[in-house]
């Protein structure tokens, strides 16, 4: 599906109304978290939403986001349903996601996995990355590799960078990768190898100078860059954003950040379907 201007706007607000919510769990409990990726951006950029963006992503240092896995549950309120990979074995995202219960954003990979995916709020751990350059990429890399894994598991319906023929290639092969997946791997494998992996560094005090979103293979991080985390305004609210949120952003997309892309690189995840229920957000 393509969003109807209102539509978009009106999923950016209970996103935002989701956000709210993990802000005062998290003051409530002293729990380190800033607005991540695209959202941080928007923060700076826009002083909000990027306009055509529809999520919010918020990162947190890895002892943080395991507290937050634990107060959550009960401290978020009844209306909302934590989501791991651990929890949820439909999940092939290995990071949290917050979801408002009684919505639903359903896209091709969470229907085939059998992921009842509600409008959410995506929480990433970060992890302290190797001190020793060759076993940090061998960490990033396996880490993607897991990640990669787990959406293949779950589904073979994969978004691939190319169209024409090349593009019905990488389709083929996701294909036959989610066939080899499901024999080689099960949910709970897959998760609990991709953290051993990305917190295999947490423990190492050398390492503990530089951190990353285990997720993706992006740029690591100084400590300084993140933490302590400041406040900024984001859609007429304080939200935390990383300390240095200028070089956070150089380093996540470049020295040309503050500028808007083409308009055909403007994208978002458009679901399948989206609705969004009797949520109390629904009209913020």
């Amino acid at each position: 599906m393509q969003y109807e201007r209102d539509t978009l706007r009106r999923l950016q607000l209970v996103e935002l109304g989701i956000l709210k919510d993990i802000d005062r769990v998290c003051r409530a409990h002293g729990i380190t978290y800033w607005l991540d990726s695209g959202t941080a951006l928007g923060a700076m950029r826009h002083g909000g939403f990027i306009p055509w963006d529809d999520d919010i992503d918020v990162g947190m240092p890895r002892g943080d986001y395991e507290r937050f896995l634990k107060v959550a549950p009960e401290t978020l309120g009844a209306r909302y349903c934590l989501s791991t990979p651990h929890t949820n074995p439909h999940q092939a995202a290995l990071f949290a996601k917050v979801m408002l219960k009684g919505t639903h954003f359903v896209t091709a990979e969470t229907q085939k996995a059998g992921f009842d995916q509600g409008i959410f709020v995506d929480v990433f751990p970060y992890d302290s990355v190797c001190p020793n350059p060759r076993d940090a990429e061998r960490q990033r890399r396996r880490c993607v590799m897991w990640q990669s894994i787990s959406y293949l598991y779950h589904s073979k319906h994969i978004v691939v960078p190319h169209g024409g023929v090349l593009g019905a290639l990488e389709r083929f092969a996701c294909c036959i990768a989610h066939i080899a997946a499901r024999v080689l791997f099960t949910p709970e494998r897959i998760a609990h190898n991709f953290d051993l992996v990305a917190t295999m560094a947490d423990n190492d005090k050398a390492a503990n100078e530089m951190m990353a979103p285990s997720y993706a293979a992006v740029g690591s991080y100084a400590c300084c860059v993140l933490i302590p985390s400041v406040e900024m305004n984001f859609e007429g609210c304080r939200f935390f954003v990383p300390a240095d949120i200028k070089e956070y952003l150089r380093t996540q997309y470049g020295e040309t950040w503050s500028q808007l892309p083409p308009e055909e690189q403007r994208r978002n995840h458009a679901p399948k379907m989206l609705e969004f229920g009797s949520s109390p957000h629904s009209e913020v």
